[in-house]
């Protein structure tokens, strides 16, 4: 019995996953695995074993597995919403101080704010820039931010060449400049008057 109150002493604390030998007296030993081998029990943990008469073990429990405690829930991050395509215009007409209706005006001439329009000159995106406008801007054309952002730059640039003129911009923005400075104004082009005008009456309302 000195070995038994060793063992238990010794075992008292330990966490191992295993069972219970119920003793006789109402005690409840844990233990790692049992083997009975006749009046003897062998009673294993730790890598040894403790043997005492069958008699002293009333039975063996399993034992009850306790689950650990919930850790604390982790923040869940949020994504900004992107933003819509007459915020991206807003944000760009504000980057390089145009007057927002003047950006909005454009965008609803060249592509109805469709992100995905590409006309039969492969102009494309909401502010139609053909590839080789693009690739000199630095930008993404089928990309909507890239898009409105080189458009809206350009457009700033063109009416810093033509020292605010607004319908030489226009007319540039559509024809290019070669064809504005060629003409020394807007081009006698049929397209390009219409696009001037109606952009310049979408902007006045």
């Amino acid at each position: 019995m000195r070995l038994l109150g060793l063992f238990f002493l010794f075992t008292a604390g330990a966490a191992f996953a295993g069972e219970y030998a119920v003793l006789a007296s109402g005690s409840r030993l844990h233990v790692e695995g049992h083997e009975i081998d006749g009046a003897r029990v062998r009673l294993y943990n730790n890598g040894g074993y403790t043997e005492i008469a069958s008699a002293e073990v009333r039975a063996f429990e399993a034992e009850e597995y306790v689950a650990p405690p919930p850790q604390a829930a982790l923040p869940v991050a949020v994504t900004p919403p992107a933003l819509s395509l007459r915020q991206l215009a807003d944000a760009a007409a504000d980057k390089y101080s145009l007057p927002r209706r003047l950006v909005h005006s454009v965008i609803k001439a060249e592509s109805g704010f469709q992100p995905q329009a590409v006309s039969a000159k492969g102009a494309i995106g909401l502010m139609q820039l053909m590839p080789s406008t693009a690739k000199d801007l630095g930008a993404n054309p089928r990309d909507p931010a890239q898009n409105v952002d080189a458009g809206t730059r350009y457009l700033r640039n063109l009416l810093d060449r033509y020292h605010g003129g607004l319908w030489h911009a226009l007319a540039a923005y559509n024809a290019g400049p070669g064809a504005v400075d060629k003409h020394n104004g807007v081009p006698p082009y049929r397209e390009t008057i219409n696009y001037v005008q109606r952009i310049s009456a979408e902007y006045s309302k």
